[in-house]
């Protein structure tokens, strides 16, 4: 089959299952469906960056979506002065105490030789950690007796709710880059391994310093770059608009709303795979699937390997930051107890994997896919069960296993999928050319 015919065939098939959805569970289900589907495809196309461009095996996705979460709270949200006031300065001293202390002991470390180096990096190391826990500690302490109910943190900036995605990126790329100076000089298990091992470090910590983001309390009510279901139920205009169309107000609203994140969201994938494009088919971007081919001629051939890796996965990873950063803004809350491998790690990879490694529309035609088949599953999975059991008694052991294991569709169908593509089509759906 011609590719241009089997791509648009693909897409389309996607767009038949969303409207199909729409037809048959409501639209406001389909409109549900189509917004986390574009947010999925936006993180599938940086973690085809990192893997499809570079070969780089970047198991830590949930750390860079996490911090793009983590950005929409310190932009929209606003500070609380009560917790400034009590200990905001000293936790900022702190920090900058303990990032000095770093700086101090990597100095040490290139200035000094022999046992001079090892004993003045040793007590810097104690030193400032002691002098950094004696500023922080009772900073944090006061910071979160403050309104611990609702409040208990610093607070953000009070800007708008948009200004928090591209701060997601820059946020998810200093990580990267901090990340990248240190664990990209290994292998690709053990890249994989760091990777895995960070993102849990960044959630523990999101998790437990209430300080920053409320920790397990979660962070609620944030803005919204749309209006609110409310504010347009009141609205005279939109209440006559909606009744013109058949429609209540209350539904009207949410589909309003809901359409309004999935324009937004196709403006900015489009505008990220418009970038992806145009490096991929750019100077750069050969020369990044020739490191990706063979690192040891590349190498030969004078590229800076290491450097052009290090480059790849901070903008891999400031897409992912972008993505959780549009998520939360979703969502209207930042929940750290969410943020959980299986979703944020394991089906990113099946997207990419599925729609194509390496081709930018392969990984949007998987998100999509992928995300769709991870809705819908469970549903039509309890329908099937509910089916095979029907002639079993009602009390029947049997029919409430086949019931209950219905939960489980969800696993077992991505596990499927997987091994069909790889069986059949080992380059994805829409393979790189």
């Amino acid at each position: 089959m011609n590719p241009a015919v089997k791509n648009t065939f693909l897409f389309s098939l996607v767009g038949v299952l969303l409207v199909g959805t729409g037809i048959i569970q409501g639209w406001n289900s389909a409109l549900v469906i189509l917004n986390m589907g574009l947010v999925s495809a936006i993180m599938a196309l940086g973690v085809n960056l990192q893997w499809g461009f570079a070969g780089l095996f970047n198991i830590g996705v949930m750390g860079f979506v996490a911090l793009g979460g983590l950005a929409a709270v310190l932009i929209s949200t606003p500070p609380v002065p009560e917790a400034w006031q009590a200990g905001g300065l000293r936790i900022i001293a702190g920090l900058v105490l303990g990032a000095a202390t770093v700086v101090a002991a990597v100095m040490a470390q290139k200035r000094l030789t022999g046992r001079t180096k090892t004993l003045a990096t040793l007590a810097i190391l104690i030193g400032g950690f002691f002098l950094y826990r004696a500023v922080f500690d009772p900073g944090k302490a006061a910071v979160e007796a403050v309104n611990p109910a609702v409040s208990g943190y610093l607070g953000g900036l009070n800007l708008p709710i948009l200004l928090a995605w591209p701060a997601g990126g820059l946020l998810a790329a200093g990580a990267a880059w901090l990340i990248g100076k240190t664990a990209l000089g290994l292998r690709s298990d053990y890249l994989a391994i760091a990777t895995l091992g960070i993102a849990e470090i960044i959630i523990a910590i999101m998790k437990n310093e209430d300080w920053l983001a409320r920790g397990v309390k979660n962070v609620i009510g944030l803005d919204r770059p749309v209006p609110y279901e409310i504010d347009l139920q009141n609205d005279p205009g939109f209440v006559e608009r909606a009744a013109s169309l058949g429609l209540d107000p209350v539904t009207a609203s949410t589909l309003y709303t809901k359409i309004g994140y999935a324009v937004l969201f196709t403006i900015v994938l489009l505008i990220i795979l418009w970038l992806a494009q145009k490096a991929l088919n750019s100077p750069w971007g050969r020369m990044m699937r020739a490191i990706r081919d063979n690192e040891v001629a590349a190498e030969a051939m004078g590229k800076d390997v290491k450097g052009r890796h290090l480059q790849i996965f901070i903008l891999g990873s400031a897409i992912c930051g972008i993505a959780g950063a549009m998520m939360t803004t979703l969502d209207g809350q930042l929940t750290p107890g969410t943020y959980q491998p299986l979703r944020f790690t394991f089906l990113i990879w099946v997207m990419v994997i599925v729609g194509g490694s390496g081709n930018n529309f392969g990984a949007i035609l998987g998100g999509m896919l992928i995300w769709w088949l991870w809705v819908q599953v469970e549903p039509l999975g309890l329908g099937l069960m509910s089916i095979i059991s029907s002639g079993l008694a009602e009390d029947s052991a049997l029919r409430e296993r086949l019931i209950d294991s219905a939960a489980h569709m969800r696993l077992l169908t991505m596990g499927l999928i997987l091994l069909l593509v790889l069986r059949f089509s080992p380059r994805g759906l829409i393979p790189e050319r």
